[in-house]
């Protein structure tokens, strides 16, 4: 059975997406960012929690600070992305709630009145939004480089608050010159599904 999307839309988002390591310069407009979260806001997330936070860093100063928290293999290439984005969860999303969810306000306190319970919601939550972003990127026709290697203490200090953890850190723009590394293998079907 195939699958109703176009193939061409198949590979742009999936397939032939890779994880960009080098960039040109061509910039990555506000335009394009808000084109990419219109979109990707639409991903289901319990509760409707919408947890995800985004820093977008596009100043040289913004950059040297972030660049300083990053693995050193991570630097070069955050320090010459057209765009960096720090992805967060907001462990206080429960705050938003009763307008996110207009059916269901008591929500807020039935379910996440603490806090240890609001931060476990947020980082499963916000780590769907995190993927639908990269899916995001890559339908505007852009690539991603989602990196975890970090000081996650540096940049939740340099950049955020108590209340924001980070997930990851997404270089962003035009894949430049030996953007790509080998692809990996993946796991096949069958060692993935069971059926019972």
């Amino acid at each position: 059975m195939s699958l109703v999307l176009d193939p061409a839309a198949q590979d742009l988002l999936f397939r032939e997406a890779r994880t960009a390591n080098t960039f040109t310069d061509e910039p990555v407009t506000d335009e394009q960012v808000q084109a990419i979260y219109d979109l990707v806001k639409f991903g289901p997330t319990a509760f409707n929690q919408s947890p995800l936070r985004v820093v977008l860093v596009r100043s040289a100063e913004g950059r040297e600070r972030l660049v300083q928290h990053m693995a050193e293999g991570n630097r070069p290439k955050t320090a010459t992305a057209p765009l960096v984005a720090i992805l967060a969860a907001d462990n206080e999303f429960h705050e938003e709630l009763p307008a996110l969810l207009p059916h269901f306000p008591q929500a807020k306190d039935m379910f996440f009145a603490e806090r240890p319970v609001r931060e476990s919601a947020a980082g499963l939550n916000a780590a769907l939004q995190a993927a639908y972003f990269i899916i995001g990127v890559r339908a505007a026709g852009l690539a991603a480089g989602p990196m975890t290697g970090y000081d996650p203490a540096g940049i939740q200090k340099e950049f955020l608050d108590a209340d924001h953890t980070p997930l990851m850190v997404v270089n962003i723009g035009k894949p430049g010159e030996d953007a790509w590394f080998p692809r990996s293998p993946r796991l096949s079907f069958d060692e993935v599904v069971t059926t019972v």
